[in-house]
């Protein structure tokens, strides 16, 4: 089954949202945020298992936030994030861990982005655009 036909058009956009919400776009480090086109379909397209627990966790968001995500300000995002944070359990954890497993993908992230991937031990990678690579300090 695709997360497609799991997570209906409400919990994508709330994906989305909270996504961006816990790894903004940055211009200064010229890196997108979790909200980039090409992260959000990996997310959707490796839910596998997690599904049910990310599904879950986003209806939470939805009760917390009594509309879509997208539609509240920033102010009612932080709301309904710590709220969400104090009483998600473990679906909050497993949608906190599938888009931070997603966004630091090392090897998918440099080659969307254009890097050259140099394996390094997977502790202090910083990016780097000005060499074109993944480097360790």
């Amino acid at each position: 089954m695709s997360a497609e036909s799991i997570l209906s058009t409400r919990q994508r956009g709330d994906l989305r949202v909270i996504a961006a919400m816990m790894i903004p776009e940055s211009a200064e480090h010229r890196v997108p945020g979790a909200d980039d086109a090409a992260i959000q379909a990996d997310i959707l397209a490796t839910l596998g298992r997690d599904a049910a627990q990310v599904s879950e966790a986003l209806d939470h968001l939805a009760r917390l936030a009594g509309a879509p995500l997208a539609e509240l300000d920033t102010a009612g995002h932080e709301v309904v994030a710590k709220k969400f944070r104090a009483t998600g359990g473990a679906a909050a954890a497993t949608l906190i861990r599938v888009v931070l497993q997603c966004y630091y993908r090392m090897i998918a992230c440099c080659a969307r982005w254009g890097w050259n991937y140099v394996p390094h031990s997977r502790r202090d990678i910083l990016w780097s655009r000005a060499t074109g690579r993944c480097s360790s300090r």
